[in-house]
């Protein structure tokens, strides 16, 4: 895999982000320690040589200056860890490793050079002295090398660079390991991608079963896919159906046409002609409006704008439309509507499934025929239902299924008028308000029954419309 690329992963930038993050807090709580280490070290320092300063000055005062050299000669010989100084206050040196501090020196702590205790014999060892005045002319310097506090400081900033360089060497690798591992599944999506734009909508992206990030993405691809497939079967689908049941019409509009113009004909005789060639045309249009709403109900998803919808008002409106009708053609519309029931929705487009419900049924059935539109209750956990239901001849059992495919029409009903669309757009707009259409054989006749969810239709996915 190309370095570049693995550089410009976002796995790679996160874990060097991290990495970034991790040296920073570490390199601020290594400079913490590395101060307080030196300090700790210096105060520790200090306290030894005040202590040794209060002991020496304590045999000066029991035994005078000879006692003091006396002292002082066994600390040198017994290579003692500190440093010493004695002078008189005019700055003559009289015992010590230390080097004169000159006339009356001012008492406390300084820092002195001690060239008799260095290493290499050309730079001077470098002490912390406390400097004290023991009276009788007499000036006492004890002091301790500094190079110990160096080297715990040498050794400390050592272990923490050591540190941030190790977590970074192992966070850069972390990083690329994870940045391959990651662009390995990103390629096996893409390579997906690539087959199914190149025309195979067979290919699906594999799942490792980790339920991570990368597998609810292919999990996510893949119910997308699936859903593109049964868009793009009921594409063809439709464009099967549209060739085939739209070549009769056209085909009668043709034939309207050809022999209106074939032969010589009276005036009525061409309006009649006339007449017939528009309500083909007619027919036609009226198929392809109801194909374009179809299309745009499942297209869309307007639920942003849906507002309370008083399903019982708009039932009762409907009954009320259709009864005038039903009665000029024999039938006997009845309506059963429970009161105050509403949903969230689109009321122009449940006025529109309802209708279609009810015209179905008037379409459908013989004169004598009783239609009733009930609408009940949510009950049992169930939201409310509205139910169009008759008494007619019914629906074979085998016919049911596919009472909603586009231009289906079951063989009872290829003799009446219609273009096999309107349940479609019902279930279209069921399943826009997060409902179901349910058609089911009644005794007799046919019940066809629109249940909405207890579930506010905005806060429903949408299902696949085949």
């Amino acid at each position: 895999m190309p370095l570049p690329r693995l550089l410009r992963t976002a796995s790679f930038r996160l874990a060097a982000l991290y990495v970034a993050v991790f040296a920073a807090s570490a390199a601020v709580l290594g400079f913490a320690v590395f101060l307080a280490a030196r300090s700790a070290l210096e105060a520790q320092m200090g306290a030894r040589i005040e202590t040794e300063v209060t002991l020496l000055s304590d045999e000066f005062r029991a035994g005078g200056r000879g006692r003091l050299l006396a002292v002082l000669e066994v600390r040198d010989r017994g290579r003692s860890a500190l440093d010493y100084l004695l002078q008189d206050r005019d700055g003559t040196h009289l015992a010590g490793e230390m080097l004169a501090l000159g006339p009356s020196p001012r008492p406390g702590w300084m820092t002195v050079d001690v060239p008799e205790a260095s290493d290499d014999g050309n730079r001077p060892e470098r002490v912390r002295a406390l400097v004290v005045d023991l009276g009788d002319g007499l000036v006492l310097a004890v002091g301790d090398d500094l190079r110990r506090v160096a080297e715990v400081e040498e050794a400390v900033a050592t272990a923490f660079l050591w540190t941030v360089g190790l977590v970074a060497l192992l966070g850069i690798g972390g990083g690329a390991w994870l940045s391959r591992a990651f662009l390995a599944r990103v390629d096996v999506i893409v390579r997906t991608a690539q087959a199914i734009i190149a025309g195979d909508l067979g290919h699906r992206v594999p799942l490792r079963g980790t339920d991570d990030d990368l597998d609810r993405l292919a999990a996510t691809l893949n119910r997308m896919l699936d859903r593109i497939a049964i868009l793009m079967e009921s594409l063809r689908q439709v464009s099967t159906d549209v060739a085939h049941d739209l070549r009769t019409p056209l085909s009668r509009l043709y034939q309207r046409l050809d022999d209106a113009r074939g032969r010589a004909r009276s005036v009525a005789e061409y309006k009649a002609a006339v007449d017939g060639a528009l309500r083909e045309a007619e027919g036609l249009l009226d198929t392809f409006s109801a194909l374009l709403r179809i299309a745009q109900v499942e297209g869309e998803s307007p639920r942003a704008g849906f507002r309370e919808v008083n399903l019982s008002a708009l039932a009762e409106d409907v009954a009320d439309a259709y009864r005038p009708d039903a009665e000029e053609a024999g039938h006997h519309l009845v309506a059963e509507i429970a009161a105050d029931i509403a949903v969230e929705g689109d009321r122009e487009l449940l006025t529109q499934a309802a209708a279609n419900l009810v015209e179905n049924a008037l379409r459908h059935t013989p004169p004598g025929t009783r239609i009733a539109v009930r609408l009940a209750a949510a009950a049992a956990g169930r939201g409310p239902c509205l139910i169009v239901e008759d008494d007619g001849p019914g629906v074979a059992a085998a016919d049911l299924p596919r009472l909603v495919d586009r231009f289906y029409r079951g063989e009872r009903s290829r003799t009446t008028p219609g273009n096999g669309l309107g349940l479609s757009l019902v279930a279209a707009v069921a399943d826009l308000h997060g409902a179901a259409l349910h058609l089911e054989t009644g005794s007799p006749g046919l019940r066809a029954t629109l249940r909405f969810s207890t579930v506010p239709a905005h806060a429903l996915p949408r299902r696949n419309i085949a």
